[in-house]
């Protein structure tokens, strides 16, 4: 893929308000969901809102080769091609749910869609919903879902996302989670996700824009950027490596999952999916530790061989170790300053990392 290719947006924008500065710039891939992450008042939304055309200041806007903002020109919010969804549902509540799918699509002539009404209902099951008369009586999850579906049937050429979740509880999140996957999966339409959960970016992102007091600290793909122990992510409670792989087969009888991955295989809680099917692993470092040689008669099941690539203090009493598992894979581990000094760890160390299966995610 050429620059020209794997480039297809170019953002820089800046803004002081209120004590508030951004100056934040960074470009995103054509495919796939780039997460705008970072702490709350980082400028995570005001970025959003720039990109959308919703807060006009400085900067200047690129996108798949065309210009939507610099110093002369700016393309108004309903001339660009966007999907926006916001962190309420914000539901038309005198229409009907296929009304307000509908309020969007019948604005397109029919040669321009490129998402189509059928597609919607069914990436978001939403086939038991679209006759209720009643979307305020739909759950938190059902109404993010139609509102979901609304925006994507404006055919956007990108989908703006604005912590969708934030404003349901933790079933109705668990609820619209699988539905989100999916869309990964199956929609041909550049994501930009704001969010400051970590999970739901680690679950749902491919390319991460990491903010930090209104500017972009770091920016990459999303297993390297997380496993870069120079960011605050890696620091965080829940810090951890994110795994790429295929289901390779079924354990019926002990309800386990293997999942192969370049550079080794993990056991983990039954997956309902068929083989092949490409399926992500969270693991998180609390729960990797370190052997200097393959234990015997361990409880554990996976056992990777890892080589530490770096170390870092994590104040008096933790430190961090970034571990390489095959050519490319990173884990991340978080232990005691006492087992580095037992063990003698150090960087360039050949090391056994060690995954309870109950702690994959």
């Amino acid at each position: 893929m050429s620059e020209k290719q794997a480039i297809w947006m170019r953002v820089h924008f800046k803004m002081q308000r209120d004590g508030f500065e951004l100056d934040a710039a960074f470009s995103a891939p054509p495919v796939g969901v780039t997460a705008l992450f970072g702490p709350s008042g980082s400028g995570k939304t005001t970025l959003l809102r720039c990109i959308a055309g919703l807060e006009r200041t400085q900067g200047w806007l690129h996108v798949n080769g065309e210009l939507w903002q610099d110093e002369k020109t700016f393309v108004p919010v309903h001339l660009r091609p966007l999907g926006y969804v916001f962190q309420e549902a914000s539901l038309f509540p005198h229409l009907s749910v296929r009304a307000n799918l509908e309020y969007g699509y019948k604005r397109i002539v029919p040669s321009e869609r490129r998402v189509q009404l059928d597609q919607v209902v069914e990436w978001l099951g939403l086939s038991h919903l679209i006759e209720r008369n009643d979307p305020a009586q739909l759950s938190g999850g059902e109404r993010q879902r139609v509102a979901i579906g609304r925006a994507l049937l404006t055919s956007p050429r990108i989908l703006l996302m604005d912590e969708p979740l934030s404003a349901l509880d933790t079933t109705s999140k668990q609820e619209i989670l699988p539905y989100l996957e999916r869309l990964h999966r199956e929609l041909n339409i550049p994501v930009l996700y704001v969010s400051h959960a970590l999970d739901e970016v680690a679950r749902l992102a491919d390319h991460l824009v990491l903010l930090e007091k209104g500017r972009v600290i770091a920016s990459g793909a999303l297993g390297e950027t997380l496993a870069r122990l120079d960011l605050p992510t890696a620091h965080f409670d829940d810090a951890g490596a994110v795994i790429e792989a295929e289901v390779a087969r079924h354990d019926e009888a002990y309800h386990l999952t293997q999942l192969d991955f370049p550079g080794g295989s993990l056991w983990v809680g039954r997956v309902d999916q068929p083989f092949g099917t490409s399926v992500r692993a969270r693991v998180l470092a609390r729960d990797v530790s370190i052997a200097t040689q393959a234990p015997e008669g361990s409880s554990i099941n996976n056992i990777l061989n890892a080589r530490i690539e770096e170390i870092r203090d994590e104040g008096p009493d933790k430190v961090i170790v970034r571990m390489q598992v095959g050519e490319s894979q990173m884990l991340l581990s978080r232990i005691t300053r006492r087992s580095r000094d037992h063990l003698g760890l150090g960087e360039g160390m050949f090391v056994c990392a060690q995954v309870k299966s109950v702690a994959l995610m």
